[in-house]
């Protein structure tokens, strides 16, 4: 049996939300010891450690509609090339942050990965928010609002044209958003006319959990050549994963989490896995890190019986 490999990458970036705290995230999901875990499993791990990532005291804001945006799309640009690079390694890159503007370079790579092996990529983006906002539509300048909306495209534009800058990243009908439950009114619009497909809070609570990623996962894994899961802790209900971002109230309870990620690993589908906005600042003894551990466990095999 040939071991699979995986790379886990920090990216300890906080310049994009309005909250500091997450760019501590890295070091408690290590914490948590998914390394250790995961070679537990039967895995090849390989730690890469952290990207460098700058901090706002030492940078300046610039455009109130997209804050740090050079700074945050010169992290993004490295997280783009090491993800791009294990997909090519033949690995499973795990990218831990940090907020949730980098995965405009990692789910960017993936596509980039794709496409450049002739196919597409299928996006799963499982958040309480549509982060779908652009420099034109936000409320707040954060850039954590505006990652998916880049991988569309084609704004904000340092993160529509990182690595290769084709743009659109992905097609917008291979990408799901799951778990959905606050967004703001441009937002809205944008999402209504993207073309993404949206599972809210509420087609969980009316069909259920599998039901909903059935259909996810029909939608995001035909006619694609691999999935990107980008998990944003915030998903799940503050009472479970307390120490996030930007908490929600209504999100995923425990089992329905670890059903999405247990329905992902049957699909046999995944190619690389983002863990984001768990800020410790806000946690109780660890617990958020160490769920996202867990559902990162689920997602990569790891069986009940």
């Amino acid at each position: 049996m040939t071991l699979r490999t995986v790379h886990i990458l920090g990216v300890p970036l906080d310049l994009g939300g309005g909250r500091r705290g997450v760019d501590m995230g890295p070091s408690a999901v290590r914490i948590a010891g998914l390394g250790e875990r995961l070679a537990g499993m039967g895995y090849v791990v390989v730690d890469r450690g952290d990207l460098p990532a700058p901090i706002p005291e030492t940078q300046t804001a610039r455009d109130p509609q997209k804050r740090y945006i050079k700074d945050i799309a010169r992290v993004c640009q490295r997280v783009y090339q090491h993800t791009f690079q294990s997909l090519t390694d033949g690995a499973v890159p795990i990218v831990i942050g940090g907020d949730h503007s980098i995965a405009a370079g990692s789910v960017g790579a993936s596509a980039d990965f794709a496409a450049a092996n002739g196919g597409d990529i299928g996006v799963l983006w499982i958040d309480a928010h549509g982060d779908m906002n652009t420099p034109a539509t936000t409320t707040s300048g954060n850039v954590h609002g505006m990652p998916l909306a880049a991988l569309i495209g084609p704004e904000p534009a340092e993160l529509a044209r990182l690595g290769t800058t084709r743009s659109p990243k992905v097609r917008a009908d291979k990408v799901v958003l799951i778990g959905i439950r606050n967004l703001d009114d441009g937002e809205k619009r944008r999402i209504r006319e993207s073309g993404v497909h949206v599972f809210t809070m509420k087609d969980i609570d009316r069909d259920g959990i599998a039901v909903v990623m059935q259909r996810a996962l029909k939608i995001a894994t035909t006619g694609t050549t691999g999935l990107h899961v980008s998990f944003d802790l915030d998903v799940c209900d503050p009472t479970i994963a307390p120490g996030v971002g930007t908490p929600v109230k209504g999100g995923l309870d425990y089992r329905e989490a670890h059903m999405v990620m247990e329905m992902i690993d049957d699909s046999g589908k995944l190619t690389a896995l983002d863990l984001v906005e768990i800020n410790p600042i806000l946690d109780h003894q660890n617990q958020t890190a160490v769920l996202g551990t867990e559902l990162a466990l689920s997602a990569l095999g790891q069986e009940i019986l």
